[in-house]
C-alpha cells in the first residue's frame, strides 16, 4: 500500500527524532564515563542528579528532581550503571527534547565534564577550543556503538578534509604507513587519541599552529555547523538603501549575516524555504557581480567581490534550496550514512563468511572422525583366529579364518 503524505511526514519526523537522539547520546556518554572515576561502569546518584539537571537546563527541558528519586527508589545500594541510567535518560530527558536549543552549548557542557579528566595537553600544538572542535568532529564521525571509536576510514576522511582546508596536499603513502601501524594495534581511535593525533601535528609537520587552527575550524564549520559557504559580501539595506559589508554564513535553511567573521554580532537572518529563489542581477549603482535572494516577505540584494565568487554563492544557495524542496539532508551527512551502511554490509558479509568457514571446518572434522572410525572398523580383531575385514553389500561381515 502507498503511504499518505501525512504518514510519510510522520516517518520522516520519527527518523529525524531518532537521529537527534543518537547525536545527543554520544556527548552524554562522554560526560557519564567522565563521572565514573574508578572505571567501574557506575556513577553515584548525586552526580547523576547534577548531570541530569545540567542536561535539562541546556536542552530547555523542565527538570523534575523528584522523578530521578522515584526512578531509582529501589536502587539504594549505591552507584548506577549506564544501563540503569538509560531508562531514566530516555523517559525524562530524550523523549522530551526538541531541536530548539543551542547544540554547541550542549556540547560544551558535556565537553567541560569529560575534558577535565581526559584531555592531556602535553605536546599539543592546539588550543583547548580546537581540541573541543576535534572532539565534536569525533562524535560526528565515530561509530554508533559503545565505547565510542572512530575507524580508519573516517580518520582518513577527516584528515583529508583537514589537509584540504589547510591548503596542503594529501600524502597517501604517509597515511598508508600510519594505517598499517594502526591495524597492528587496534584499527580505531578514541576521542582523546584523535585529538593527540591532530594536536601533535603528526600529519601537519610543516604547518604553523595558526594554519592548523584555521583548518580545524573550517572542517568544524562544515561537518558540525553544516556551513555550506561563508565569506564577506556587500548587502543592500532595506531602509537606508546603503551598501554594508557583512560576513555571510550559509547553512541548510538560513543565510545569516554578521558584522565580522568572529560571529560576535549577528545582524540578521535570511530564512530559506522551498519557496525562496536566487537570481543574478545586472550591474547597477556602480556595483558589479550582483545577485538577489527572494523570500516570501523580502528581497535581499547582495554584491560579491568577483564573478567567480558570485557564481559560487548562487550555486551554493541553489543547492540549499534544492535540498529543502526534496526534503534531503546535507551531503556530508548523507555520505557518512552511506559509508556506515556499506561498512555494516561488509561486516555482515564477513561474519557470514566466517560462519560458513566454521561450519565447513566442523563438517570436515566430523567427516574426518567418521573416516577414522570406519578405518578402525574395517580391520578390527575379533579373536586370534578371526578377523573382520569389512562389510559386503549382500551378507553382513565376511570372516576370514587363517589356515
Amino acid at each position: 500500500m502507498r503511504k499518505t503524505l501525512h504518514e510519510l511526514l510522520l516517518v520522516k519526523q520519527a527518523a529525524s527524532s531518532m537521529a537527534l537522539r543518537d547525536e545527543l547520546l554520544k556527548p552524554i556518554w562522554h560526560a557519564f564515563t567522565a563521572l565514573d572515576l574508578d572505571k567501574s561502569g557506575k556513577v553515584s546518584k548525586s552526580q547523576l542528579k547534577v548531570l541530569s539537571h545540567n542536561l535539562c537546563t541546556v536542552m530547555r527541558i523542565p527538570h523534575d528532581p523528584v522523578a530521578l528519586e522515584e526512578h531509582f527508589k529501589h536502587d539504594d545500594e549505591g552507584p548506577v550503571s549506564t544501563q540503569g541510567y538509560m531508562p531514566y535518560l530516555n523517559k525524562f530527558i530524550l523523549d522530551k527534547v526538541q531541536d530548539n536549543f543551542d547544540r554547541q552549548d550542549f556540547n560544551r557542557m558535556c565537553w567541560t565534564l569529560c575534558a577535565r579528566k581526559n584531555l592531556n595537553r602535553t605536546h599539543l600544538l592546539i588550543s583547548d577550543e580546537d581540541a573541543f572542535k576535534i572532539w565534536c568532529i569525533f562524535n560526528f564521525l565515530s561509530e554508533e556503538k559503545y565505547p565510542l571509536a572512530i575507524v580508519t576510514e573516517e580518520i582518513e576522511y577527516f584528515l583529508r578534509k583537514l589537509t584540504e582546508a589547510m591548503g596542503g596536499s594529501w600524502v597517501e603513502e604517509r597515511f598508508e604507513d600510519y594505517k598499517l601501524e594502526l591495524s597492528i594495534k587496534q584499527q580505531s581511535l578514541s576521542a582523546w587519541e584523535l585529538i593527540t593525533l591532530v594536536g601533535t601535528g603528526t600529519f601537519s609537520k610543516a604547518v604553523d599552529p595558526q594554519t592548523l587552527s584555521m583548518g580545524i575550524t573550517e572542517v568544524f564549520h562544515e561537518l558540525i555547523l553544516d556551513v555550506f559557504k561563508q565569506g564577506y559580501m556587500m548587502k543592500k539595506g532595506h531602509k537606508r538603501k546603503n551598501w554594508t559589508e557583512r560576513w555571510f554564513l550559509l547553512r541548510p535553511n538560513s543565510m545569516s549575516y554578521y558584522v565580522s567573521e568572529d560571529l560576535a554580532e549577528k545582524k540578521g537572518d535570511i530564512v530559506l524555504d522551498g519557496n525562496c529563489c536566487v537570481e543574478s542581477l545586472p550591474d547597477k549603482e556602480g556595483k558589479k557581480c550582483l545577485f538577489y535572494v527572494k523570500c516570501s516577505d523580502k528581497r535581499y540584494e547582495i554584491n560579491a567581490s568577483d564573478k567567480k565568487r558570485k557564481q559560487e554563492w548562487i550555486q551554493a544557495i541553489q543547492m540549499c534550496l534544492s535540498l529543502l524542496q526534496l526534503g534531503r539532508t546535507v551531503p556530508h551527512r548523507e555520505s557518512l550514512q552511506k559509508r556506515r551502511d556499506l561498512r555494516q554490509k561488509q561486516q555482515a558479509e564477513q561474519e557470514e563468511l566466517e560462519l560458513r568457514m566454521r561450519e565447513l571446518q566442523t563438517a570436515n572434522e566430523n567427516k574426518q572422525h567418521q573416516l577414522e572410525a570406519m578405518k578402525k572398523a574395517w580391520c578390527t580383531p575379533v579373536n586370534p583366529g578371526l578377523v573382520l575385514f569389512g562389510p559386503l553389500q549382500t551378507q553382513g561381515w565376511v570372516l576370514f579364518v587363517p589356515l
